[in-house]
């Protein structure tokens, strides 16, 4: 690099750092959770997790969100009884995300969302802050929990991501567990799917498109996006981050969104943080958003806190969606832009929080 390179990194960074200063109480007045507990201590734990930003109305029956609250806090108790037990923070997330992939309630694994042919694709991505060690798949069919063949990527090969048949033949030499397609498809996800294609189809400005008319982005978030992931820090202060997701609602062509690319959906760092995204995962890709979180903390010096809700807040669109993070000190940071982002977090510091909607 550089000298010129160099002092023109330090500008940007200063610049950064004093914008970011001056306006982090103001990034956004959306709805946002932060949980900043006590500074690590030696043995201490933290842990966040999300069922996607795409939330359900807030005068949904009392049963559905009685429904979505008991599977957050299923998962935590999961999580923090594993880190009690002083599992690895890549062991808790990977494990995790496996309950949600397995919830119909959220969009990966049974419950995810269907292609416009109606079937399933799902893609995923894990990432050790220890090591940067990653692995992911993408439009995979028949693998029960995408997560755990994500983590065989990246400990059985020198890849970071497969895609499609080749990540189905990969899946078949670990001998992982597969199912039929359908078997993740459910009654509402198949509604909402028939709803997508009547609603593209009403629109005028649909029969001009040049694309057919189900490669349209949904206009309802709960068709648009979806996600499951899980941030943690262990014991030894070490960090992952695991995602997952069914994609979007109709999406065609083989689509994929930011959930299985390293650095858009999902990051971890032990130098700086761990971070899961769920939204619109093109603009999730265009901004590099889980990297940039923990860039802005490297370069800026910015707390976690203000470097996720500037992502969220000042990069990302209005209704674009949110994230969930956690530091190398175990702050834990939530911030959305959407009406609500199922989520989850607790500390062994005796932090519990489980909300689906500010």
């Amino acid at each position: 690099m550089t000298f010129t390179s160099l002092v023109m990194l330090a500008s940007l960074a200063a610049a950064a750092a004093c914008l970011t200063g001056c306006s982090a109480s103001s990034a956004g007045s959306s709805s946002s959770s932060l949980v900043a507990p006590p500074a690590a201590t030696p043995g201490s734990w933290s842990i966040a997790l999300h069922g996607g930003a795409g939330t359900i109305d807030k005068d949904s029956p009392k049963e559905l969100v009685a429904a979505y609250e008991s599977a957050l806090a299923a998962a935590l108790d999961e999580g923090t009884r594993r880190l009690a037990a002083g599992q690895s923070a890549l062991d808790v997330a990977e494990a995790v995300v496996r309950m949600l992939e397995d919830n119909e309630l959220f969009n990966a694994g049974r419950g995810a969302a269907l292609t416009a042919k109606g079937t399933v694709e799902l893609d995923s991505s894990i990432m050790d802050g220890a090591t940067l060690k990653c692995g992911a798949v993408a439009g995979v069919r028949t693998v029960k929990n995408p997560i755990s063949l994500a983590r065989l990527v990246m400990l059985k090969t020198p890849h970071v991501l497969l895609a499609g048949d080749g990540a189905e033949d990969f899946a078949t030499t670990q001998g992982v567990t597969r199912v039929p397609n359908d078997s993740f498809i459910t009654p509402r996800r198949r509604k909402m799917l028939d709803d997508h294609l009547k609603e593209q189809a009403a629109k005028p400005a649909a029969a001009a498109s040049p694309l057919p008319i189900d490669t349209l982005a949904p206009s309802n978030p709960q068709h648009r996006f979806g996600t499951v992931g899980c941030v943690v820090r262990d014991s030894k202060g070490n960090l992952a981050a695991a995602t997952s997701t069914g994609g979007m609602t109709g999406k065609r062509f083989g689509r994929i969104g930011d959930s299985p690319l390293i650095g858009a959906g999902n990051y971890a760092s032990n130098t700086t943080c761990a971070v899961s995204c769920t939204g619109t995962g093109e603009q999730f890709i265009r901004h590099g958003v889980a990297r940039m979180v923990a860039a802005r903390m490297e370069l800026a010096g910015e707390t976690l806190d203000q470097a996720a809700r500037h992502l969220v807040f000042k990069t990302l669109s209005p209704d674009d969606g949110g994230l969930i993070a956690v530091s190398r000190d175990g702050s834990i940071s939530m911030p959305f832009n959407s009406e609500g982002m199922f989520r989850a977090a607790a500390s062994s510091g005796g932090l519990r929080l489980v909300k689906i909607w500010e």
